[in-house]
């Protein structure tokens, strides 16, 4: 069973919501969700990744949030992972993500 995603967008930031599982089934959704605002590579966008209602992420979810950095730019990208979970923040920082990401 995996999570579903919201999105909200303004001019400058895209909040990518994901409640449940993040996994590999939410691999197309989690990629459509920003792939329109990283074709513009000369508009600097925003990511914000709010993972308040996520209550499992596994490698593959890692994978898709480095796809999304190197779309959006990699060094220059903007993204922000908020609001994860203590045990989600310790896989993140096993993964060495809190030197990709700004995790809050």
């Amino acid at each position: 069973m995996s999570g579903t995603i919201s999105i909200a967008r303004t001019d400058q930031e895209t909040t990518i919501s994901i409640k449940g599982r993040f996994n590999f089934e939410m691999h197309s959704q989690f990629r459509a969700a920003y792939q329109e605002e990283t074709v513009d590579k000369s508009r600097s966008r925003r990511f914000i990744i709010d993972l308040t209602g996520t209550e499992y992420i596994d490698s593959s979810a890692l994978g898709m949030l480095l796809l999304l950095r190197e779309e959006a730019g990699t060094n220059d990208a903007d993204i922000e992972i908020a609001n994860a979970r203590p045990e989600i923040r310790k896989i993140l920082e096993t993964a060495n993500f809190q030197r990709l990401f700004k995790i809050t």
